[in-house]
């Protein structure tokens, strides 16, 4: 198998795995409300919107280069969000046990 074969399929592996981590943290963003953004001590729901949809919008538009600067900085937003945001608005939103 020619180099660049490999290089286009892992760069395309790339763009969907990057696509689906962006387009899942916007989706789940817009579920809680505003108020559990705001008994979990983050950014505004609206801030958080924006900033990942804003971050799956570039990928959609953009997509001929998925690890762009613009690219990396909304996925490593939207790995904050997952890995960050998301736990503590679960957190607050959970019912007690």
């Amino acid at each position: 198998m020619e180099p660049w074969i490999f290089q286009s399929w892992l760069m395309l592996a790339v763009l969907v795995v990057a696509l689906a981590i962006k387009g899942f943290a916007f989706v789940n963003a817009m579920t809680f409300s505003a108020e559990a953004y705001e008994a979990a001590g983050k950014l505004t729901k609206q801030a958080w919107c924006v900033i990942t949809g804003l971050g799956f919008a570039a990928q959609l538009v953009l997509i001929g280069s998925p690890i762009g600067i613009i690219n990396l900085v909304f996925l490593i937003a939207a790995l904050v969000y997952l890995a960050d945001v998301r736990p503590a608005l679960r957190e607050v939103t959970s019912p007690r046990r």
